[in-house]
């Protein structure tokens, strides 16, 4: 069998959601999301997307590139996934080593990578000199269980809204992203500032539905959203929850994404996934309210180049 990597191909999409969604089962992949976010990325991600083929045959994916919205400089990404059948071939292996190559050569110092806890896994990273950080979970609701929360009673001065309702200006979505992520937990944290960027990158994404990302407004301000990615079939993905600074401690989170997937359940949607950070309490709270279970563990792993 011989084994090649190279750049993806838009002709590669359907092979490259094929390997995600039987690598990742949890996450909400589609063929026109991979496309879309090769093509919106950041010049200074230094964004490339790598498949390796044996024989023809699509088995395994990266994606590569800097950590560009980071006040540390330096930080890279490889997260490489191999169709379960199609492991021991050498598939990842050559996958990382291409990844590292271009990451050193854009002047990456540090690598990190998402490492699925399987002894298998955990093995694969460790051979190839990365260490465990930090743990996340995926998490999963099945919305026709009867499980679903009813909808909340607004709290005064409160109204529900969704994104489409900010087709016209959805910067005030863009400032409530940019502060909720500055706080979320994580070894790159993000600094959103480029609001151009951000409308190529998440508002104009395929996934996004702007339909069933409900955003609570209070007196006229922006004070919480849950944001919704789709599948367009039976799944849903819990983008982005949050709520900004001034807004805190009042469950309104919870009800920006209890109202949202009141509308997926509506919109025939079957199952809704999720993931945090192992040290985002509040968040993991409102997910067991709802009726999460988490269905894995994803273990940020690091390793320093040179």
């Amino acid at each position: 069998m011989t084994v090649i990597v190279r750049d993806f191909l838009p002709a590669d999409a359907e092979g490259w959601a094929r390997v995600w969604r039987a690598a990742l089962p949890f996450v909400v992949t589609t063929p026109e999301s991979v496309i879309f976010r090769l093509a919106s990325a950041h010049p200074d991600k230094r964004y490339r997307l790598l498949v390796a083929e044996v024989d023809g045959e699509l088995v395994g994916t990266a994606q590569v590139g800097l950590a560009h919205d980071s006040p540390e400089p330096g930080q890279g990404f490889c997260n490489t996934y191999t169709h379960p059948d199609r492991t021991g071939l050498g598939a990842g292996a050559l996958l990382v080593r291409t990844a590292e190559e271009h990451l050193a050569r854009e002047g990456a110092s540090t690598v990190y990578t998402w490492v699925l806890d399987t002894p298998s896994n955990r093995a694969f990273a460790e051979k190839r000199g990365y260490v465990p950080s930090r743990p996340a979970y995926f998490s999963r609701l099945g919305l026709t269980d009867g499980s679903l929360p009813p909808r909340q009673e607004l709290p005064p001065g409160a109204e529900l809204r969704t994104a489409a309702d900010f087709a016209d200006d959805p910067r005030p979505l863009f400032e409530a992203d940019a502060e909720t992520t500055a706080d979320e937990p994580s070894d790159t944290p993000a600094l959103l500032d480029d609001y151009e960027d951000w409308l190529n990158h998440t508002w104009r994404a395929p996934g996004l539905d702007r339909e069933l990302t409900s955003v609570v407004v209070v007196d006229g301000e922006v004070a919480a959203f849950s944001a919704a990615e789709t599948d367009g079939l039976t799944r849903y993905w819990s983008g982005m929850t949050g709520t900004r600074r001034a807004y805190r401690g009042r469950g309104l989170a919870k009800l920006a994404k209890n109202d949202s997937l009141h509308r997926a359940r509506a919109a025939g949607y079957t199952d809704a996934y999720t993931a945090n950070d192992a040290d985002n309490a509040p968040m993991l709270a409102i997910n067991r309210w709802f009726g999460y279970e988490i269905c894995a563990t994803n273990v940020r792993h690091v390793r320093k180049l040179g």
